[in-house]
Protein backbone atom coordinates (compact mmCIF):
# COMPACT_ATOMS: atom_id res chain seq x y z
CA UNK A 1 0.00 0.00 0.00
CA UNK A 2 1.36 3.67 -0.82
CA UNK A 3 2.62 5.89 1.92
CA UNK A 4 1.16 8.66 1.68
CA UNK A 5 3.73 11.90 0.85
CA UNK A 6 4.15 15.20 2.88
CA UNK A 7 2.76 18.09 1.60
CA UNK A 8 5.56 20.43 0.51
CA UNK A 9 6.86 23.76 3.13
CA UNK A 10 5.30 26.38 1.28
CA UNK A 11 7.23 29.50 1.35
CA UNK A 12 4.85 32.09 0.76
CA UNK A 13 2.64 30.71 3.47
CA UNK A 14 5.56 30.51 5.96
CA UNK A 15 6.71 34.02 5.53
CA UNK A 16 2.89 34.83 6.82
CA UNK A 17 3.85 35.26 10.16
CA UNK A 18 2.79 38.68 10.38
CA UNK A 19 -0.63 38.35 8.69
CA UNK A 20 -1.95 35.26 10.93
CA UNK A 21 -0.69 36.81 13.98
CA UNK A 22 -3.11 39.98 12.91
CA UNK A 23 -6.05 37.64 12.61
CA UNK A 24 -5.49 36.02 15.85
CA UNK A 25 -5.55 39.77 17.49
CA UNK A 26 -8.43 40.89 16.20
CA UNK A 27 -10.11 37.62 17.58
CA UNK A 28 -8.32 37.75 20.89
CA UNK A 29 -9.98 39.33 23.92
CA UNK A 30 -7.16 42.01 24.79
CA UNK A 31 -2.93 41.61 24.19
CA UNK A 32 -3.52 37.55 24.62
CA UNK A 33 -1.50 36.21 21.46
CA UNK A 34 1.72 35.36 22.40
CA UNK A 35 5.03 33.93 20.48
CA UNK A 36 4.63 32.22 17.30
CA UNK A 37 5.06 28.25 18.32
CA UNK A 38 4.95 27.51 14.39
CA UNK A 39 3.42 26.11 11.49
CA UNK A 40 2.05 22.98 10.01
CA UNK A 41 1.20 22.69 6.27
CA UNK A 42 -2.73 21.32 5.60
CA UNK A 43 -2.64 20.97 2.36
CA UNK A 44 -1.15 22.15 -0.91
CA UNK A 45 -0.98 25.72 -0.53
CA UNK A 46 -3.23 26.01 2.80
CA UNK A 47 -1.33 25.95 6.19
CA UNK A 48 -1.77 27.11 9.92
CA UNK A 49 0.11 29.01 11.90
CA UNK A 50 0.07 28.45 15.94
CA UNK A 51 0.89 31.38 18.60
CA UNK A 52 0.82 31.04 22.21
CA UNK A 53 -2.34 31.95 23.86
CA UNK A 54 -1.54 33.89 27.26
CA UNK A 55 -4.87 34.57 28.87
CA UNK A 56 -4.75 33.12 31.76
CA UNK A 57 -8.18 31.20 31.63
CA UNK A 58 -6.55 29.26 29.24
CA UNK A 59 -3.18 27.87 29.78
CA UNK A 60 -1.85 25.12 27.68
CA UNK A 61 -4.19 26.50 24.51
CA UNK A 62 -3.24 28.04 21.22
CA UNK A 63 -4.45 30.79 18.46
CA UNK A 64 -4.45 28.45 15.36
CA UNK A 65 -4.90 30.92 12.30
CA UNK A 66 -5.50 29.15 8.77
CA UNK A 67 -3.91 30.80 5.65
CA UNK A 68 -3.98 30.26 2.21
CA UNK A 69 -3.12 31.51 -1.55
CA UNK A 70 -4.44 30.48 -5.18
CA UNK A 71 -1.97 28.90 -7.67
CA UNK A 72 0.61 31.05 -9.05
CA UNK A 73 -0.10 34.01 -6.30
CA UNK A 74 2.07 35.25 -3.62
CA UNK A 75 -1.31 37.30 -1.93
CA UNK A 76 -2.12 35.25 1.57
CA UNK A 77 -5.63 34.98 2.63
CA UNK A 78 -6.89 34.43 5.83
CA UNK A 79 -9.18 31.59 6.40
CA UNK A 80 -10.43 31.24 9.98
CA UNK A 81 -8.77 31.87 13.38
CA UNK A 82 -9.89 30.34 16.64
CA UNK A 83 -8.46 28.72 19.73
CA UNK A 84 -7.41 24.99 19.71
CA UNK A 85 -6.43 23.07 22.87
CA UNK A 86 -2.79 22.38 23.47
CA UNK A 87 -0.58 19.61 25.65
CA UNK A 88 -1.53 20.17 29.14
CA UNK A 89 -4.28 22.20 28.30
CA UNK A 90 -7.82 21.80 30.28
CA UNK A 91 -10.52 20.85 28.62
CA UNK A 92 -14.60 19.82 29.19
CA UNK A 93 -15.33 16.48 30.17
CA UNK A 94 -17.42 14.29 27.41
CA UNK A 95 -20.97 15.06 27.25
CA UNK A 96 -22.86 12.01 29.27
CA UNK A 97 -26.30 11.18 27.84
CA UNK A 98 -28.40 11.68 30.87
CA UNK A 99 -29.53 7.94 31.39
CA UNK A 100 -25.88 7.72 32.52
CA UNK A 101 -25.75 10.34 34.55
CA UNK A 102 -28.01 9.37 37.42
CA UNK A 103 -25.91 7.00 40.24
CA UNK A 104 -27.60 5.00 42.76
CA UNK A 105 -29.21 7.28 45.38
CA UNK A 106 -29.85 10.37 43.14
CA UNK A 107 -33.58 9.46 42.47
CA UNK A 108 -36.06 11.99 44.26
CA UNK A 109 -39.74 11.79 44.70
CA UNK A 110 -41.45 12.21 41.28
CA UNK A 111 -38.20 11.23 39.30
CA UNK A 112 -38.62 9.13 36.36
CA UNK A 113 -35.53 6.96 34.68
CA UNK A 114 -35.81 6.28 31.18
CA UNK A 115 -36.60 3.01 29.85
CA UNK A 116 -33.62 0.86 28.66
CA UNK A 117 -35.13 -1.73 25.93
CA UNK A 118 -31.95 -3.32 25.87
CA UNK A 119 -31.00 -3.49 29.44
CA UNK A 120 -28.58 -6.40 29.89
CA UNK A 121 -29.49 -6.94 33.93
CA UNK A 122 -32.94 -8.13 32.54
CA UNK A 123 -34.45 -10.40 29.87
CA UNK A 124 -38.09 -11.33 29.04
CA UNK A 125 -40.70 -12.86 31.69
CA UNK A 126 -42.48 -15.29 31.69
CA UNK A 127 -45.17 -15.64 28.86
CA UNK A 128 -49.21 -17.08 29.72
CA UNK A 129 -49.42 -20.62 28.05
CA UNK A 130 -53.33 -20.72 28.15
CA UNK A 131 -53.24 -23.64 30.97
CA UNK A 132 -54.04 -22.80 34.03
CA UNK A 133 -51.86 -24.84 36.07
CA UNK A 134 -48.97 -23.93 34.48
CA UNK A 135 -49.38 -20.59 34.26
CA UNK A 136 -50.30 -20.25 38.20
CA UNK A 137 -47.13 -21.94 38.83
CA UNK A 138 -45.33 -19.16 36.77
CA UNK A 139 -47.20 -16.20 38.12
CA UNK A 140 -48.03 -16.69 41.38
CA UNK A 141 -44.77 -19.45 42.53
CA UNK A 142 -42.42 -18.34 40.32
CA UNK A 143 -43.46 -14.36 40.68
CA UNK A 144 -42.66 -14.58 37.02
CA UNK A 145 -45.58 -12.51 35.88
CA UNK A 146 -44.05 -9.43 34.62
CA UNK A 147 -42.96 -8.67 31.68
CA UNK A 148 -39.34 -8.57 32.15
CA UNK A 149 -37.16 -10.22 35.27
CA UNK A 150 -33.38 -10.31 36.59
CA UNK A 151 -30.90 -11.67 33.89
CA UNK A 152 -28.38 -14.01 34.99
CA UNK A 153 -25.90 -10.81 34.74
CA UNK A 154 -28.28 -8.63 36.85
CA UNK A 155 -28.66 -10.96 39.59
CA UNK A 156 -24.91 -11.24 39.65
CA UNK A 157 -24.59 -7.43 40.02
CA UNK A 158 -26.92 -7.12 42.44
CA UNK A 159 -25.84 -9.70 44.64
CA UNK A 160 -22.02 -8.93 44.55
CA UNK A 161 -23.50 -4.87 45.26
CA UNK A 162 -25.12 -5.85 47.90
CA UNK A 163 -22.10 -8.37 49.56
CA UNK A 164 -19.33 -5.49 49.26
CA UNK A 165 -21.94 -2.94 50.76
CA UNK A 166 -22.74 -2.38 54.45
CA UNK A 167 -25.24 -4.91 54.87
CA UNK A 168 -22.29 -7.53 53.90
CA UNK A 169 -19.50 -9.43 55.92
CA UNK A 170 -17.15 -6.14 55.63
CA UNK A 171 -19.41 -3.93 57.36
CA UNK A 172 -17.80 -2.31 60.26
CA UNK A 173 -21.07 -3.76 62.49
CA UNK A 174 -20.18 -7.07 60.56
CA UNK A 175 -16.43 -7.47 61.99
CA UNK A 176 -17.29 -6.71 65.28
CA UNK A 177 -20.88 -9.03 65.79
CA UNK A 178 -20.33 -12.02 67.97
CA UNK A 179 -22.60 -14.11 65.44
CA UNK A 180 -23.23 -14.49 61.94
CA UNK A 181 -27.06 -13.38 60.51
CA UNK A 182 -27.41 -17.17 59.30
CA UNK A 183 -28.05 -18.24 62.61
CA UNK A 184 -30.21 -15.30 63.69
CA UNK A 185 -34.31 -15.94 64.50
CA UNK A 186 -35.05 -12.71 62.87
CA UNK A 187 -33.48 -13.32 59.25
CA UNK A 188 -36.07 -13.47 56.35
CA UNK A 189 -34.58 -16.25 53.89
CA UNK A 190 -34.76 -14.95 50.66
CA UNK A 191 -37.06 -16.86 47.62
CA UNK A 192 -34.96 -18.09 44.43
CA UNK A 193 -31.21 -18.22 43.63
CA UNK A 194 -30.21 -15.35 46.16
CA UNK A 195 -31.75 -17.70 49.00
CA UNK A 196 -28.18 -19.50 49.43
CA UNK A 197 -26.52 -15.97 50.04
CA UNK A 198 -28.55 -13.62 51.74
CA UNK A 199 -32.04 -13.05 53.76
CA UNK A 200 -33.56 -9.77 54.89
CA UNK A 201 -33.28 -8.72 58.18
CA UNK A 202 -36.57 -8.40 60.73
CA UNK A 203 -34.78 -7.58 64.27
CA UNK A 204 -36.72 -3.84 64.83
CA UNK A 205 -33.00 -3.33 67.55
CA UNK A 206 -31.02 -4.37 64.29
CA UNK A 207 -29.26 -1.50 62.13
CA UNK A 208 -30.34 -3.26 58.89
CA UNK A 209 -33.13 -3.91 59.78
CA UNK A 210 -35.78 -4.27 56.29
CA UNK A 211 -32.83 -4.14 54.78
CA UNK A 212 -30.99 -7.17 52.70
CA UNK A 213 -28.13 -9.04 54.65
CA UNK A 214 -25.41 -11.55 53.68
CA UNK A 215 -26.02 -14.61 55.66
CA UNK A 216 -22.29 -13.63 56.75
CA UNK A 217 -23.11 -10.12 58.12
CA UNK A 218 -24.17 -9.85 61.54
CA UNK A 219 -24.74 -7.31 64.29
CA UNK A 220 -25.09 -7.02 68.15
CA UNK A 221 -29.07 -7.85 67.99
CA UNK A 222 -28.61 -11.21 67.04
CA UNK A 223 -31.26 -13.34 68.18
CA UNK A 224 -29.03 -15.98 70.48
CA UNK A 225 -26.43 -13.43 71.88
CA UNK A 226 -26.60 -12.44 75.36
CA UNK A 227 -24.40 -10.40 77.25
CA UNK A 228 -23.31 -10.62 81.00
CA UNK A 229 -25.22 -9.54 83.31
CA UNK A 230 -23.38 -7.27 85.46
CA UNK A 231 -23.65 -8.37 89.55
CA UNK A 232 -26.66 -6.48 91.38
CA UNK A 233 -25.58 -3.75 93.35
CA UNK A 234 -25.88 -3.95 97.63
CA UNK A 235 -27.51 -1.50 98.86
CA UNK A 236 -27.41 -0.97 102.82
CA UNK A 237 -30.51 0.54 104.75
CA UNK A 238 -30.52 3.82 105.28
CA UNK A 239 -29.90 5.06 109.54
CA UNK A 240 -31.73 7.20 111.01
CA UNK A 241 -30.28 10.14 113.08
CA UNK A 242 -31.94 11.24 115.75
CA UNK A 243 -29.68 13.00 117.12
CA UNK A 244 -29.16 15.48 114.68
CA UNK A 245 -31.26 18.63 114.54
CA UNK A 246 -32.61 20.54 111.46
CA UNK A 247 -31.49 23.77 112.18
CA UNK A 248 -34.09 25.22 110.19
Amino acid sequence: MPTATAVKTDSTLKGAVEVAREAALAVADGDAVGEHLGMAMDEERLATHYFACTAPAYRGWRWAVSVSRVARSKAVTVCEANLVPGEGSMLSPDWVPYAARLAPGDLGAGDVTPYLEADPLLEAGFEATGDEDVDAVGFWELGLGRPRVLSAEGRDVAAQRWYDGENGPSAAVAVKAPMPCSSCGFLVPMAGALRSVFGVCANAWSPSDGKVVSLDHGCGAHSEVDVEAPAPERVSPPILDDFELDPA
